[in-house]
């Protein structure tokens, strides 16, 4: 099949998908990605569901996959910390998007190497796939696109947080903004086609659960497991991409080279390497790319991957809550920072530095960061995204909150219009 035929039956799978109360929509846009294993996953209908609130999440999603021996897709909010360290802060969630969120689905298609499969379900979805015609919507009214947080509040906070670094309590720590919108209405799906079209990266993915959304363009991967194998790819060093080649090339040779950014970067494999010994057979944790440069549209980033092999007294889920949340949004040492990140940040995270994606029936899965998301509650109207850098000692208040609005340069452009 033709990469234009591909395309085209995204562009309808997904819109007939999105006529289900739930449907999860998982797309690499091609990008090379060794540690994958499908271009493009799309679940939809629900046969069986888990919600659940912290406190025994993670023992309910063990239970549940021991019950059902199916394929899940499915997110885990960041506020799960709550279940593995006593961090009593509360704060309010206008998008109340579940703790923990899995569902079985009906059907399920997956897309490897312009190849289209059913995994589950009739065959003949394909054919009601290929009949159906969809009406975009596109004419919707201007969004308020408003922030928790003045540029000279983000400045004083950073300074603060800066004292803390100063004292030793912490090394580093990832400090995010919220903007938001309220009263505001939008077709989700074609908010998040827009939103792939600009800025196609290669874990982005659209879920819809009833009347919440999430709408992404993430280019992390927090954990996946094949096989035996774990192995996670966390972000740290962002530089800005120019549309002049020479210019480009200099910026990226630029951010491979910088001494600040590597020095985050090295925390954070620090402190992924420690979270996989948790699970680890013993000696078997090995760092497999340290400083790689990565391009997406609007930035360069520097990823490093780590992975182990997972023991096997150690279950699958228990795997993924001794490295939940990921380091690359908390910080070093991580309960410090997320006391923290509770202390200082004036909105809750909820599912946005979560994370969402799939287990398989064999017990692999492969899971983002949610990252560079609109998050959306069509009832109540409420639109949020959140962005963050890490901060150390020696960054530059300013330069943390123009690298916060390049990350959310895509979004702003595609809600702006």
């Amino acid at each position: 099949m033709t990469e234009a035929q591909i395309s085209e039956f995204k562009e309808k799978a997904i819109r007939y998908a999105s006529n289900f109360e739930v449907c999860c929509y998982l797309d690499s846009h091609h990008y090379l990605d060794k540690y994958g294993k499908y271009d493009c996953l799309i679940a939809f209908g629900k046969e069986r569901e888990l919600s659940v609130s912290t406190g025994d999440a993670f023992d309910s999603l063990k239970k549940f996959t021991e019950t059902y021996q199916d394929w899940l897709f499915g997110s885990f909010g960041y506020d799960l910390k709550n279940e593995i360290e006593n961090l009593p802060y509360k704060k309010e969630d206008p998008v109340q998007y579940p703790d923990l969120y899995f569902f079985i689905p009906l059907h399920l298609i997956s897309i490897s190497k312009n190849e289209i499969k059913v995994l589950k379900g009739s065959a003949t979805i394909l054919d009601e796939i290929w009949a159906s015609n969809f009406i975009k919507k596109d004419n919707f009214p201007k969004i308020d696109i408003q922030s928790k947080l003045t540029k000279q509040v983000y400045i004083e906070t950073i300074q603060r947080i800066q004292q803390h670094i100063k004292r030793g309590d912490i090394y580093e720590m990832n400090f995010c903004q919220e903007f938001f919108a309220e009263n505001a209405v939008i077709d989700p799906l074609s908010v998040y086609q827009q939103l792939a079209k600009l800025s196609p990266t290669p874990f982005s993915g659209y879920f819809k659960l009833k009347d919440k959304y999430i709408l992404s363009a993430t280019p992390e991967r927090f954990l996946t497991k094949r096989g035996t194998i774990l192995t996670s790819q966390p972000i740290k060093g962002t530089a800005r991409r120019s549309t002049e080649e020479t210019e480009d090339a200099a910026i990226k040779q630029a951010l491979s080279t910088n001494k600040k950014e590597q020095a985050e970067n090295v925390m954070i494999v620090d402190l992924v390497r420690n979270d996989m010994t948790k699970s680890a057979v013993k000696g078997s944790v090995k760092v497999d790319e340290l400083f790689g440069i990565y391009s997406f549209p609007q930035v360069h980033q520097m990823i490093s991957s780590i992975s182990c092999q997972l023991s096997p007294q150690v279950h699958f889920v228990e795997a993924i809550k001794n490295a939940f949340p990921m380091g690359s949004m908390t910080g070093a040492p991580k309960l410090r920072a997320m006391q923290l990140i509770d202390q200082y940040e004036k909105s809750k995270r909820g599912i946005y530095s979560g994370s969402m994606g799939y287990i398989t029936p064999d017990r692999d899965f492969d899971f983002n960061v949610i990252i560079r998301s609109i998050i959306y509650n069509s009832t109540n109207r409420y639109l949020s995204f959140q962005v963050g850098s890490a901060i150390t000692y020696q960054a530059d208040a300013e330069n943390e909150y123009d690298e916060c609005l390049l990350k959310a340069s895509a979004i702003m452009s595609v809600l702006k219009n």
